[in-house]
């Protein structure tokens, strides 16, 4: 079971030094990843469904990573999700790049459609398609990263003669698709390296790994994809009898949310190395 550690840019982690400790501290501790969330803005006052207040604090979740790419050597670096339809596909293709040649290719591209109409509307993306804008960019991305002469004509994207350069140093980018729903696992079984679940617990683990088992049966999945990874951040307390059932479900990485304080850091990532220790 491998590990990682969520919201490395948020709450005690938002100052630089204490964003270094955490980072640090996950891969002193053998984890093999960091995670990190994504709300540009949140609406004010806080409304159902944002699981966040307005006050709460969060750094752009890649000028995060970059600075714990400058100060880690091994620790995977990933967005847990990149909201990907309130983003400029170009601009955002030269940014992961360029992070995934800063970190030495230890980038992994998670992706969310979003759900927070508010603040699709402050950004000016498109929330009505936001489905479709996704599919259509990651493509766009994938393009600019990895073609000799990038060139894509699409409805939400266009461009032609142009590049950009440095390309990642990783070929390719491994992309991780999050989300509960019939399109979130067609997504992730048509074109993703690995599925990401958000606060579950294994009874919602089993009916998501069971979507994806029937997205699997009507979608052709890539062989070059290779067996998709299944990674959780669990909605109840970490305890080695709770890892086991996940363990027992398939999970192949688990990304414990810890409580907003240095000391519930810590502890976190005790907890979830015994945790783990004997699967």
């Amino acid at each position: 079971m491998k590990l990682g550690l969520f919201g490395v840019n948020m709450g005690p982690s938002c100052t630089p030094d204490e964003l270094v400790l955490t980072v640090q501290a996950a891969e002193a501790a053998g984890f093999d990843s960091v995670w990190a969330g994504e709300h540009v803005i949140l609406p004010d006052p806080q409304a159902p469904p944002s699981p966040m207040a307005p006050q709460d604090a969060a750094l752009d979740s890649l000028l995060a990573l970059t600075w714990a790419a400058a100060n880690t050597s091994t620790i995977r670096l990933a967005t847990g999700i990149i909201i990907l339809p309130q983003r400029n596909p170009v601009v955002l293709a030269k940014e992961l790049a360029s992070l995934d040649v800063l970190s030495g290719g230890r980038f992994t591209f998670g992706i969310g459609v979003g759900y927070l109409e508010p603040e699709f509307r402050a950004i000016g993306a498109d929330f009505e398609n936001r489905g479709a804008v996704t599919d259509e960019f990651v493509e766009a991305m994938q393009h600019l990263w990895y073609d000799e002469h990038p060139e894509f004509h699409g409805r939400f994207a266009d461009f032609a003669g142009v590049d950009a350069y440095p390309r990642p140093v990783q070929r390719p980018i491994p992309i991780v698709y999050g989300g509960h729903t019939k399109p979130a696992y067609r997504r992730a079984i048509a074109r993703g390296h690995g599925w990401y679940g958000f606060a579950m617990k294994p009874d919602d683990v089993a009916a998501s790994l069971a979507g994806l088992r029937a997205a699997a049966a009507e979608f052709e999945r890539p062989p070059a994809l290779g067996a998709l990874e299944i990674t959780v951040t669990p909605r109840v307390r970490l305890t080695p009898e709770v890892a086991a059932a996940f363990a027992e479900l398939g999970v192949d990485r688990l990304v414990p949310f810890p409580p907003p304080t240095r000391d519930g850091i810590n502890a976190t990532i005790d907890a979830a190395v015994n945790a783990v220790a004997d699967l």
